[in-house]
C-alpha cells in the first residue's frame, strides 16, 4: 500500500516536472527568430561568402552576440552581427546591401520585429584595389558627385518569434 501511495507521488512529481520542462523549452522557442531569403548573387556577409541561391536563417537568441546561423544548399554560415541598434527604418524585415566595385555585401538587416538593425562590415573602395608599388593611381575622369557604391534591399520573409 505505502508503495503504491509512494509510485503515485513520484509520477505526479514526473509529469509535473515534464510540464514545467515543456514551458522551459517553449519559452526559449519564442526567442528563436528564423526566416527565408533568396540571393540573386554572390554576397559577402561578415567573414562569410554566399553563392545566389536560397537561404534560410535563425537567430536562436534577441540578445548579444548576435549570431546568425544561415543555411544554403551551396553554403552554410555563423555570421555574427558588429553592432545592433534599437531602430528599424524600414516596415518590413530585410538586408540591405551595398555593391562597392561589383563586390556585393550585406551591410545591415533590418528585423522589425525585434525593433532592431543590424550591422554588419563591408569593405569600402580603397580595400578593393591593390597595391602596385611605382604606378601612379589616376583618377577615373568623371564627375566628383557620382557615388561609386549602389544600394540593393532583399526581402526577408521571417517566421516571427
Amino acid at each position: 500500500m505505502i508503495w503504491a501511495r509512494h509510485l503515485k507521488s513520484f509520477t505526479k512529481i514526473g509529469v509535473a516536472a515534464l510540464a514545467l520542462s515543456a514551458l522551459a523549452a517553449g519559452g526559449n522557442a519564442q526567442d528563436s527568430f528564423q526566416g527565408k531569403f533568396t540571393l540573386p548573387f554572390e554576397t559577402h556577409w561578415g567573414s562569410a561568402t554566399l553563392p545566389a541561391g536560397d537561404y534560410s536563417f535563425t537567430l536562436p537568441s534577441n540578445s548579444a552576440p548576435y549570431r546568425f546561423y544561415i543555411h544554403g544548399r551551396a553554403a552554410n554560415a555563423i555570421i555574427q552581427a558588429s553592432t545592433a541598434e534599437q531602430q528599424v527604418a524600414s516596415e518590413r524585415p530585410q538586408l540591405n546591401l551595398v555593391d562597392v566595385g561589383d563586390v556585393h555585401s550585406v551591410q545591415t538587416f533590418e528585423a522589425p520585429e525585434l525593433g532592431v538593425t543590424f550591422t554588419y562590415w563591408t569593405p569600402s573602395e580603397k580595400h578593393l584595389g591593390h597595391k602596385v608599388t611605382g604606378q601612379k593611381t589616376v583618377p577615373l575622369a568623371g564627375p566628383a558627385s557620382q557615388a561609386s557604391e549602389t544600394h540593393t534591399s532583399i526581402a526577408v520573409h521571417t517566421a516571427g518569434r
